[in-house]
């Protein structure tokens, strides 16, 4: 069951970090022009010249790439970070870099100095990285089988209203406009400094403290503080069998990750879903949604607010997403999702090719976007990073993430960086282009990807080694998981039961 604790846990360490990944992601779309006002402002006030245009796309698209480039800078932190000083003070030592952006931001304006908003969005980004890869781990090794995949999309839930509230926030009557945006960027502090003032009062991942500090008094202790009860020895025991059948390996470093043929599959399986999830083109959906709205007749002025639309659509559907994902299990998710985004992105081809032609083909674009949306926040958006944590035990999970979170923004970098160029030479065509590579993951995820719904990591495991045709290492019986103290107590137990 769900107890207040591990409710709190998730939502505290989402809203400190995911939300702000959300946030800062779609934060610098609305005060863009003000923004770029203030560069050439602070440019022309140090050198006496205006700034020539080709300098200023390149100091903005700057602005824009060094979030995703400072992302992959946090992913390759990852692993370091979560072995030395667990999941949870990771977050709380993350935090210092999203307060030092947001200060750097906020108060860039009265510096006058634009160079500080991008080394600002560097650091965000490796904020971002770290967010991205660490809150779905550690709540994913807080959480019972039975609900992991729920808990699993709450991090995607939050990432979703950060990206709603900033738009919110950056409508021209609110924040977006050329006095409320170094306020509207330096706002992302405050999550961080509700979880670093709350977040020491929850338990740290229990898998973490039994498996690699080997303390099983502690991990005890948070398992009963999470479940809400105090008989936890089938999770622990549990725990000690993963511990057992992974001493074989010991802690896996990102080579030793991928040269190790017991967990290849799990290891191309993760790579294909994260550049499916972000070569699938919902950045570029996103980008062109607004100029797909003005084709269709929607009012300039009204564009904003058709903006947070889409994106109040894409928290609906998360949330949905949220409550479906036990039931309906991971697999269904992420299928039907990528079929709703190739489909819509070939529809999508065909009506921004018809729509000076045929009236009613710029209504057919809208609803593509709004079908692609719907589709990409029930699955591709948030389950891989739920099976990341579930298709690896916790030797292998940190590098797991570091791999997966690297592919991620390495992709999300990569369609930042081309899409403009692809627009330019093929126009509404490189949205097949999208189309194939949802179909091609699709069709990888249903030969290849078991469904992982109510499965121990244990269980999950010994499909996957069928798969990597390896043997696993399991201790003679599950009475040799408890250390020889606990075996006596577990005898004992078993008895007055």
């Amino acid at each position: 069951k769900m107890t207040l604790s591990l409710a709190l846990v998730a939502l505290i360490s989402a809203f400190g970090s995911s939300f702000q990944y959300g946030y800062n992601v779609s934060v610098i779309n609305s005060p863009a022009p003000y923004m770029q006002d203030f560069y050439n402002r602070t440019y022309l006030n140090r050198t006496g010249v205006p700034m020539d245009s080709g300098f200023q796309t390149l100091l903005w698209s700057l602005t824009v790439s060094m979030f995703p480039l400072g992302g992959l800078f946090g992913s390759l932190m990852v692993w370091p970070l979560v072995n030395n000083c667990g999941r949870k003070g990771t977050l709380l030592i993350n935090n210092l870099f999203s307060i030092t952006a947001a200060i750097l931001m906020g108060t860039s304006e009265l510096a006058k100095t634009f160079e500080v908003i991008i080394l600002s969005r560097v650091i965000m980004g490796i904020f971002a990285g770290l967010a991205s890869n660490v809150v779905p781990m550690f709540l994913g090794e807080m959480s019972p089988k039975n609900l992991r995949g729920a808990i699993g999309v709450v991090p995607q839930l939050f990432i979703t209203i950060g990206i709603l509230v900033a738009q919110i926030l950056g409508l021209n009557g609110i924040l977006g406009n050329a006095e409320g945006w170094p306020v509207l960027l330096g706002l992302t502090g405050i999550p961080s400094l509700v979880q670093l003032l709350t977040l020491p009062f929850f338990p740290e991942s229990p898998r973490y403290l039994l498996i690699q500090k080997g303390n099983e008094e502690q991990a005890r202790r948070a398992l009963q503080r999470l479940r809400g009860w105090e008989d936890v020895d089938d999770e622990i025991e549990e725990m000690y069998q993963e511990d057992r059948s992974e001493k074989e390996e010991g802690q896996f470093s990102v080579l030793s990750l991928c040269t190790f043929r017991g967990l290849r599959w799990q290891l191309i399986s993760i790579v294909v879903m994260m550049m499916g999830q972000q070569l699938s083109g919902v950045n570029a959906v996103f980008y062109y949604a607004d100029r797909i709205f003005e084709s269709a007749g929607v009012d300039s002025s009204s564009i904003q607010y058709v903006t947070v639309s889409i994106g109040a659509i894409n928290v609906v559907m998360t949330l949905l997403a949220v409550f479906i994902v036990e039931s309906l299990g991971r697999r269904i998710l992420l299928l039907a999702g990528f079929v709703l985004c190739s489909a819509s992105c070939a529809l999508l081809t065909l009506a921004l090719n018809l729509q000076s032609t045929v009236s009613w083909m710029s209504y057919l674009s809208i609803a593509c976007v709004i079908v692609y949306i719907i589709g990409h926040a029930t699955g591709p958006s948030p389950i891989p990073a739920v099976m990341i944590t579930e298709m690896f035990l916790q030797s292998s999970r940190p590098a797991a993430f570091m791999v997966g979170g690297s592919v991620h923004w390495l992709s999300n970098f990569t369609v930042g960086l081309v899409f403009l160029y692809m627009e330019a030479g093929l126009g509404p065509y490189s949205f097949l282009i999208f189309c194939a590579i949802c179909l091609a993951t699709m069709v990888y995820i249903f030969f290849v990807v078991p469904e992982t719904k109510n499965k121990t990591f244990m269980e999950i495991n010994r499909i996957m080694a069928k798969r990597n045709k390896v043997e696993i290492q399991e201790g003679k019986e599950l009475k040799d998981s408890f250390p020889p103290g606990k075996r006596e107590e577990k005898k004992a137990l078993s008895s007055t039961e």
